[in-house]
């Protein structure tokens, strides 16, 4: 929608076209779209008429690819180890069934039957799809014939149908064939490789001295382990021995060898009653050298009695202890203590002396798991190195030994099936005599009807396009200027003079009399100049301009029933001529034309009164005057343009209460714009189906500076319509 503003004058232009106007276009353009319905529909009709009927048949097999693909983990071996130069998948082998070869030799089994068929043309009427099922495509072809003979349709069907069958066995002897000279091929291949891959493993064991590297290493580990954990537990008991050594140690005060010592002799009556002897003899001494003086025989044979004693003891220490007696001091008073323990500390002594062992033996056993670890951690340094040479041999033997077990099924496999012979494609339909599918008369009746309509409305469109001239009031609101109302259009067909009534005047002729008596006519000019004078823009309104962008568009008729209708509202009305190129209305009116605007403007005298001006031509009681132009001027664009123009137009205005100027065309001459300049206002006529959008535009941008209230549109079918219809309603709702 674009707003645009002229003059004074507000003008909402929608650009934008509707079903209406679509509507409106096709009837307008109604011959092309029933001349091209028609002929097409006919064109259509006559050649399916003369047409040949054609037969169509079609058959369905189950087809099973020739080459199954070597990822399908259920695929057997035979389809493994297949020649790859046979393997195809669906989308080949519809390729290859639809491909002249085959039909060849199809159209050599049709010879006898059929000796003009040839391969090309049974190739363009042959149709082979794949099935599908809910969008999913299955392992059924269907192969459809089309001809216009219902026998040759089955029989073409049977003997393709047979060539297929053919070729599919031929592809499976190809593939085992072809499949089992492959194997043949590989077998010796893969024997060797497996013996190469055999004797390089068994170099490595016999080298490392091993069986399984992996299974050894595994054990070395589980026993590196165990000799760990038992180290920690002798640790743990080697700590706990070590505890009690020492707190035995200090209770006792003495080594474990004294206590040895002390225990052995502690446990000796011999020993312990010589002690108690030398105690006795050492008491006698005591008491001798208390009674006699030192050199006293008597104190000498107690000395001497007491070191014979020590020597029996000395002796028997000795055969005790043996080679430690010589730790044992027995002569002096000292050594007389080292066998005299309690039972307590006997079983302490012992204890100590059991520590002491204890300890010792955990010793020996932390050292012996110590040497074992780090020969089992040395004997699994070389581990790795082993492992990855071991990893490199062990699956060449038995990616080896399965590819040749492989290789042995596959030539069993292969054999058994070239013995079966392979299997047949399954006929899921069986080809039938040939169903009768055109020409459908109803089918294409209904598509050239469609096309029909479709082509004539693109054509009706197209040459509508084509077309700028203003064919609806519609077409008038698109231009910048308001639309004032609608002057319908004549019914020639019914006869003006039997739709309304009209009487004779003096200076009506008849054809303009019919016309502006007429009814319709009447009552639209009446609504065209109330809605002038409601418009703001005509506020004031004293002399009024209509004028058209072309000649011929009826704006003399409008501007009388303008002048008409304003006359019949009691107003003093002047309709002056302004056409002194080519003056129509005085014809029309039938009025003499030798006294006129041009007489007046020619003038040197100035205008004295209304008496300057032909008298007025009345029309019954109506107060309508008429100035027709006068005799014709060679220059009629210096008469407009001359100040006595606007002189007489201040006069006329003074003497008249509305003044309505009859202007020439717009397009091609100025008069019309400069009889405009002295006048308030002005009116462009348009007549539907004669002027053009662009003339309506081109009129509008040069009368863009004046005062144009509004456009009227000429000849509207749409108002007579609406007229008579409104006429009918009344007439049945008085009966």
């Amino acid at each position: 929608m674009v707003v645009v503003t002229v003059g004074n004058v507000v003008s909402t232009v929608e650009t934008d076209p509707g079903y209406g106007q679509l509507v409106a276009a096709l009837f307008r353009r109604r011959l092309w779209l029933v001349g091209i319905f028609l002929s097409l529909l006919s064109a259509v009709t006559i050649y399916t008429l003369l047409k040949k009927p054609i037969y169509q048949s079609s058959m369905q097999l189950l087809v099973e690819p020739n080459y199954q693909s070597k990822k399908d983990s259920g695929a057997g071996a035979e389809n493994q180890f297949a020649d790859s130069t046979v393997e195809i998948d669906y989308s080949t082998q519809l390729t290859r069934m639809r491909g002249s070869q085959l039909l060849q030799k199809a159209v050599a089994l049709l010879q006898t039957d059929y000796p003009k068929l040839e391969a090309a043309e049974l190739q363009k009427a042959l149709v082979l799809t794949q099935v599908e099922e809910d969008k999913v495509k299955t392992k059924i072809f269907q192969v459809v014939y089309t001809s216009d003979d219902p026998e040759q349709t089955q029989k073409v069907l049977k003997a393709v149908q047979q060539v297929y069958q053919d070729y599919n066995r031929e592809q499976q002897k190809l593939r085992l064939t072809r499949g089992l000279a492959f194997v043949d091929e590989q077998l010796p291949l893969v024997e060797k490789q497996v013996d190469r891959a055999e004797d390089a493993m068994e170099q490595f064991r016999k080298s490392q001295n091993l069986v399984d590297p992996e299974v050894q290493s595994r054990a070395l580990i589980d026993a590196l382990s165990n000799v760990q954990k038992e180290r920690r537990s002798n640790q743990a008991q080697m700590q706990e021995v070590q505890g009690r050594y020492q707190s035995l140690q200090q209770a006792l005060a003495l080594s474990p060898q004294q206590a040895l010592i002390a225990a052995r002799l502690s446990q000796s009556a011999r020993y312990q009653s010589l002690l108690n002897e030398i105690q006795k003899s050492e008491l006698a001494v005591v008491q001798q050298r208390l009674r006699f003086k030192a050199a006293s025989p008597f104190v000498q044979q107690a000395i001497d009695q007491r070191q014979r004693q020590r020597d029996l003891l000395a002796a028997e220490v000795g055969r005790i202890l043996g080679s430690n007696a010589a730790q044992v001091q027995t002569q002096g008073d000292s050594g007389l203590s080292v066998g005299q323990l309690s039972a307590t500390d006997l079983t302490l002594a012992s204890a100590l002396v059991d520590a002491q062992v204890n300890l010792v033996a955990l010793q020996g056993r932390a050292q012996s798991l110590n040497e074992a670890e780090r020969s089992l951690q040395q004997q699994l340094r070389r581990f790795p190195t082993l492992l990855a040479e071991y990893g490199r041999l062990q699956p060449k033997v038995e990616i080896g030994r399965n590819t040749l077990q492989q290789l042995l099924k596959a030539r069993q496999d292969i054999a058994l099936e070239i013995a079966r012979g392979g299997f047949d494609w399954q006929v899921v339909e069986e080809p039938k005599l040939g169903k009768q599918i055109g020409p459908n008369l109803k089918q294409n009746i209904l598509l050239g009807a469609i096309a029909g309509l479709m082509l004539g409305g693109v054509a009706a469109f197209i040459r509508d396009t084509m077309d700028d001239a203003v064919h609806t009031p519609e077409d008038l609101r698109q231009i910048a200027v308001p639309l004032l109302g609608m002057v319908p259009a004549l019914q020639y067909e019914e006869g003006l003079a039997a739709l309304v009534p009209f009487r004779e005047t003096a200076f009506l002729a008849p054809s303009l009399m019919q016309v502006v008596h007429w009814q319709p006519f009447r009552e639209s000019l009446d609504l065209i100049y109330k809605n002038i004078q409601l418009l703001p823009s005509a506020a004031g309104l004293r002399s009024l301009v209509v004028t058209s962008a072309l000649a011929g568009e009826g704006k003399s008729t409008i501007a009388l029933g303008l002048a008409i209708s304003a006359a019949r509202l009691h107003q003093r009305v002047l309709l002056i001529d302004a056409d002194l190129r080519r003056p129509s209305l005085h014809q029309q009116l039938d009025l003499p034309n030798d006294y006129g605007l041009s007489t007046l403007l020619l003038r040197q005298t100035p205008l004295r009164s209304n008496g300057d001006i032909q008298p007025s031509h009345r029309y019954a009681d109506i107060p309508l005057s008429i100035l027709t132009s006068g005799p014709l001027s060679a220059d009629p664009a210096q008469l407009l343009s001359a100040e006595r123009m606007g002189d007489l137009m201040q006069a006329l205005e003074q003497a008249y209460d509305l003044i309505i100027v009859d202007a020439p065309p717009v397009l091609g001459i100025v008069d019309a714009l400069l009889a405009a300049s002295f006048c308030t206002s002005m009116v462009l006529v348009g007549r539907i189906g004669h002027v053009t959008r662009a003339e309506l535009t081109q009129a509008t941008a040069l009368l863009s500076k004046l005062n144009v209230i509004g456009v009227i549109a000429n000849g509207s079918d749409q108002m007579a319509n609406r007229y008579l219809s409104y006429e009918r309603k009344g007439q049945l709702a008085t009966l």
